[in-house]
């Protein structure tokens, strides 16, 4: 049986028996989209994330059916739709790449890492509701270079990217 100790309209502490986890009251999964342009540019965000205190460099994603308008989406709609908020991308294909845990001993959510491609800018980006995100295009040859720079500048790297970049093949 689940105790519920404390819960907020984005984020929950539960006990079941002896072990404190949390979730998300309004969604037990996320999509990660590793997105690929047709020139092989490796699409990436930045954003100040809050509980780390940093600017973090990631792989568009998001919260899966965390709106009502979108509740019951396919996981597949969620990365396309994801992914065009965040980076102004529309992808002609998306396949799942992976699904796992994404901190098994903290919380029930499940990540599930996309590979979009066939992309068209069809828009600005930036995501919504005041989220500031950079886009970057990254030649794919000069990603983990990148990445290194980023990390240098001051930067943490969320490891998304390179689970997707490893299960694309990358």
């Amino acid at each position: 049986m689940t105790e519920t100790l404390f819960e907020t309209r984005w984020l929950g502490l539960y006990r079941i028996g002896h072990w404190d986890f949390v979730r998300r009251p309004n969604a037990d999964a996320a999509v990660g989209i590793l997105a690929i342009t047709p020139e092989n540019k490796v699409i990436l965000i930045e954003q100040f994330r809050i509980p780390v205190q940093a600017r973090v460099i990631e792989i568009p994603a998001g919260l899966v059916g965390d709106e009502i308008e979108h509740r019951g989406e396919d996981l597949a709609e969620t990365a396309r739709r994801e992914l065009l908020e965040e980076t102004g991308y529309q992808a002609g294909s998306v396949r799942l790449l992976l699904s796992s845990p994404t901190s098994a001993g903290m919380t029930s959510e499940t990540t599930y890492l996309f590979l979009a491609t066939d992309l068209t800018k069809t828009g600005p980006g930036g995501g919504i509701d005041g989220e500031d995100i950079q886009v970057y295009e990254i030649p794919a040859n000069e990603v983990r270079t990148f990445l290194r720079d980023r990390e240098a500048a001051g930067c943490k790297v969320d490891f998304k990217i390179h689970a997707a970049l490893w299960q694309a093949g990358l």
